[in-house]
């Protein structure tokens, strides 16, 4: 008893010398007070304060003792997860050229995270591409896709024919390894070669494969106009693949291209609806633009398998097989152009040979050769590979698609050095122009539904489970503006201009824009997909 009495007496003193010390603030490194906290989800902002530590965010909450070695002040602004772009062509620059490696076109729009080797590209080897992003750093994540085309060509070539069986089972194991290194899932680019020349239950045999490690396939289409099947079959595709490979899938910068095509998004929304009714995940991801892009050739011979040294024999030579050659491709050139929606829709953006035509439609380029357009693209693709900007979509297309819950926002841009060429305004403008014109001036999507669409959608569907969001244990990726001010500066004729709004911007728990300005700071990832999500 006495005993009892004596540990008591000694626990109370205890407990009273603790109460009697002053309660220690919690320290993180990061701490940003007072901002409207939007986290991601789609629910509304709310007041709170975010401490961050060692790259993930820590607590969530009123935080008003709390003690960090850097301070950062929302007044009043809003707090978001960083956005993450779904289609980004930005992992090769990124890697390749060191004036871009800070990323500061995407971080200006808040983008801290790309899904890179979209369309069926990039390389086959993942790992050598993951070393060469770590090793120079990066200023954004990157997250890695195996493209179906890069595989065929490994394989196969670019033969317009079927895979064989042991060549489906080789192009089945570069897929394998590119998922056991961490691929977020399967592209493919049905529109372009060699992927053109696959049958859809080679692309289902391969998905599969993806599948079976949680990962997803995401397509460019067969054909997003009427080129060849049209684009609600080639919706109906992507959904065949999705159900029949047990694998989430996704309609990639989903659109109806040229005017023969406008109003069908209508018909695809329902195919992709139906679906989801009976249980296939299947998504779409959109661009906020009415033009497109890619190159001369895949716009107006798409399929053709020829060098342009090839088509310049064509062009030049007077024989009269050369002649009939040259007409049938004239031919296909010029129904082509019909539809896109003419050559005055056609606007150069990157030509080598002779840059004083970029940024001119390739009407007015005929118009000054005396030539007809299809004799004067023709004479073009002969030259070398012309990049291009296509408008081609219509306003309630894009806005029908942008509406629906399971689209993404994505930016299906790149990086470029300033000067190099006129690209499509995306590069530098996507995510800033989904807030500016779709949310806040047109007010098609709410800013609930922006900033979701751009942050815990995308990271839901490829399974990066600590991003997307502002939650305890989530990575840092963040995002702090008023979304009065932000704003797309890039446009057609001025297309590499930085986007206006973001103050305060984090990757990984590391400020690269601090008030306005880049930091120069390289704190990107490369990250990987596992059973868990992403790390």
């Amino acid at each position: 008893m006495q005993m009892r009495v004596i540990v008591s007496i000694f626990a109370a003193a205890i407990a009273g010398s603790a109460a009697s010390q002053p309660t220690q603030p919690t320290a993180f490194d990061v701490l940003i007070r007072n901002g409207r906290v939007m986290d991601g989800s789609g629910n509304p902002w709310l007041r709170a304060d975010i401490g961050i530590r060692e790259g993930r965010i820590a607590a969530v909450g009123h935080l008003a003792t709390a003690r960090a070695t850097t301070v950062i002040d929302a007044a009043d602004r809003l707090v978001t997860p960083g956005f993450i772009d779904v289609h980004s062509h930005a992992a090769e620059p990124l890697e390749k050229v060191a004036a871009l490696r800070d990323g500061k076109p995407l971080l200006a729009q808040g983008v801290t995270t790309i899904v890179g080797n979209p369309d069926g590209g990039g390389p086959t080897d993942l790992l050598s591409q993951r070393t060469a992003l770590e090793q120079g750093g990066i200023g954004v994540n990157v997250a890695q896709l195996i493209g179906h085309g890069s595989v065929r060509r490994a394989v196969i070539g670019t033969e317009n024919r079927q895979a064989t069986s042991s060549e489906l089972d080789r192009m089945r194991s570069l897929v394998r390894k590119a998922m056991e290194q961490g691929a977020f899932g399967l592209s493919s680019g049905l529109f372009y070669t060699p992927g053109s020349f696959a049958n859809t239950d080679e692309v289902i045999a391969l998905a599969t494969v993806a599948g079976e490690f949680g990962g997803l396939y995401t397509s460019h289409i067969r054909d997003e106009g009427n080129y060849t099947i049209g684009v609600v079959a080639s919706v109906q595709e992507v959904i065949r693949i999705a159900e029949e490979g047990h694998v989430t899938g996704i309609v990639s910068h989903m659109k109806a291209l040229g005017p023969d095509s406008w109003g069908l998004s209508k018909t695809c929304i329902t195919k992709i609806d139906e679906a989801r009714a009976r249980g296939v995940p299947v998504f779409a991801d959109q661009y906020p633009y009415e033009a497109s892009s890619t190159n001369l050739s895949a716009a107006l011979l798409p399929g053709v398998v020829l060098e342009p040294e090839a088509i310049r024999k064509v062009v030049t030579a007077a024989s009269p097989a050369a002649i009939k050659e040259r007409d049938a491709l004239e031919a296909t050139i010029r129904e082509n152009l019909g539809r896109r929606a003419g050559a005055k829709a056609i606007q150069i953006a990157f030509f080598r040979p002779d840059p004083s035509l970029q940024g001119k439609t390739l009407e007015e380029i005929a118009a000054s050769r005396h030539l007809t357009a299809e004799r004067t693209a023709l004479e073009m693709i002969s030259k070398g590979s012309a990049s291009i900007v296509s408008f081609n979509m219509a306003e309630d297309d894009i806005r029908h698609i942008m509406i629906q819950p399971y689209t993404m926002a994505s930016s299906d841009g790149s990086l470029t050095t300033p000067g190099s060429g006129q690209p499509h305004p995306r590069d530098y403008g996507a995510f800033a122009r989904r807030l500016a014109v779709y949310m806040r001036e047109r007010g098609v999507i709410s800013l609930e539904f922006a900033i979701r669409s751009m942050t815990s959608l995308p990271a839901t569907v490829f399974g990066m489970a600590d991003r997307g969001v502002l939650r305890d244990g989530a990575a840092a990726d963040i995002a702090i503006f008023d979304p009065a001010k932000v704003r797309d500066l890039a446009t057609y004729t001025q297309p590499q201009q930085l986007a206006e709004g973001m103050v305060y911007v984090l990757v990984n728990g590391v400020v690269v824009v601090d008030n306005g300005r880049f930091t120069g700071a390289l704190p990107g990832k490369v990250l990987r997909k596992s059973a868990v999500g992403s790390r």
